[in-house]
Formats: structure tokens, sequence, C-alpha cells
């Protein structure tokens, strides 16, 4: 066996197993996503009828409580975009010669860390309208106008919500801009300086660029995310009250696990993975660098 040879097969030999574990655990399971969702299966029968494109017409039609449930991913989507300001002005105070600022840059962090389902058991005691440490302290303080029924107002439920998921996920973008920023060479700064920038032209002309792709990155986790949200509206409210809260993951599940109905979750499932390919695909455009252009 010649060198040329064996190099294929120490390349094959190293590519099979994750290239096993990708069709298995990711193709496969997509490619049954999408042929569930052309049936009617419920879940257990040990057969299912094909009913063509039923559940899709079904889903865009005659289930407005789906649409309600996307309103609120977008708010998710909306106030996190919001957010990237914010977090991009901490990570490069967190990149200067501050005091505790090495502190801080784990602190930011462990929000993320801590599981997901403590979080929102966490944040439903903070929110408790009777005894919660959030009344508690308005009312101390001498806001009692301010008292809400956190998570059962229909009118301010979900940005309850969304601000626990800030609460819990803006740290990680934190720390991925800290990344982006520590990339840029200091050198690009010096120039600025010498060239007469002050602090807020220097962040639009050299820190914004350097973190482009950084930006991106975080675009599109929250695109995926928004649509994604789950976990923190089913442990704290359940999609209540009512469906006010409830987002498109959440009620794709209770179709499946509550209704049985997993033809039709199937179907969700596909448009939810559209949803995303679509607007990540015109986020990366509107991002898009065009100096080269």
């Amino acid at each position: 066996m010649n060198y040329r040879m064996q190099q294929k097969v120490v390349i094959v030999s190293f590519l099979f197993v994750p290239v096993a574990l990708l069709l298995l655990f990711l193709i496969y399971p997509t490619l049954q996503l999408f042929r569930y969702s052309f049936t009617s299966w419920d879940g257990y029968s040990p057969s299912f009828k094909y009913i063509g494109f039923n559940n899709y017409k079904q889903m865009l039609f005659d289930f407005p409580e789906a649409w309600h449930a996307i309103r609120n991913n977008v708010t998710y989507f909306i106030l996190h975009a919001i957010a990237i300001p914010f977090e991009i002005i901490m990570a490069v105070l967190l990149t200067r010669a501050l005091r505790g600022s090495a502190f801080f840059r784990f602190s930011v962090l462990m929000p993320y860390i801590i599981n997901g389902i403590a979080v929102a058991y966490m944040f439903s005691y903070i929110y408790n309208p009777i005894n919660g440490p959030l009344n508690e302290l308005l009312k101390a303080i001498g806001l009692e106008s301010w008292i809400q029924s956190w998570l059962s107002d229909a009118r301010i439920v979900n940005y309850s919500l969304v601000v626990v998921s800030l609460w819990r996920y803006s740290g990680v973008h934190i720390v991925l801009f800290l990344a982006g920023l520590q990339s840029i060479p200091r050198d690009l700064y010096e120039a600025a300086e010498i060239d007469g920038a002050n602090f807020w032209q220097q962040q639009k002309y050299v820190t914004l660029p350097g973190i482009r792709r950084v930006i991106e990155i975080i675009l599109f986790m929250n695109v995926s995310g928004a649509l994604l949200q789950y976990d923190i509206p089913l442990v704290m409210t359940n999609g209540g009250p009512g469906s006010a809260s409830s987002t498109f993951g959440l009620f794709s599940l209770q179709t499946a696990f509550t209704y049985n109905n997993y033809g039709l979750a199937s179907a969700m499932a596909v448009i939810l993975l559209l949803m995303i390919i679509i607007f990540s695909s015109l986020q990366a455009w509107i991002v898009k660098d065009r100096s080269e252009a």
C-alpha cells in the first residue's frame, strides 16, 4: 500500500465515526420528521396513515393560537436584539483595566451555567405576588404602584419571561463579544487615537467592524433561541394565563405529548426549522459586509 492510499485510509477511518453519528442522530431523525409530518400518527400506534399536506394546512389556517405563540417568540427576539448594544458596551468595559473586571468576567457567565429549570424556579419565587422578593423590594422603597402580578397578568407576562431569558443568556453573549474584542489588534486603536478618534469613534470604526462575525453568530443564536424557547414558559407559566405566554416550541410539545398528535407536531417542527433557516439567512444578508463590493 503506497503512502497516498495509507493517507486516504487514515482520513476515512477518522471521519467514519463522526459521520456515522451525524447520520444516525441528525440526518435520519430529520428525514423521519419530514415523513411523520405527512401522517396522522398519534405517537404509539404501530402504523400510521399518510394524509398529505393536511397537517400543514391545519397549522397555517386552523390554529390562531400557533400564530399568537409565534408573536411571543418575536418578542423574545426583538428584546434580545435590543440588548445587543448594551452587551457590547459591557464587553468593552470588561476589556479595560478596571478594578474587579476579572471577577465580573467570571460572574456574567454564571447564569448560563446554571440549569435552566433551576433558573425558572428561582424566578418563579422572585415573581411570587404574595411574598416574592421583587414585590417586597418595590414596597420597601416606596414603589407600591409598580407592584404587579408578574406571571398572571396577560399584558406583562411575556416581558417578565423575557427578563429571565435575558438574565440567563446575556452573559454568554458578553463572553463571546469579549473574545471578539480581544482578537482585535491594539495597533488599530493606537492608530485611530493618533488620528484623533475619540472613544466612541474608535468603537464605531474599529470595534464594530472587528466583531462583525461575532455579531452574526449572536444574531443567529437569538433567532434560533427565540424560536426554540420553551423551557422558561413551560416551568414558570405552562403557557398561561390561558395561552398568553405560550411559545411556538411549547405549543408544539403540547400538541405532541398532551394531545398525542405527533403528525401535526412534526409539521410544526418542520415549519419551525424552515423559519430558523429563513430568518437566519435574512439576518446574515442584512449584516453582510459589502465593503468589498
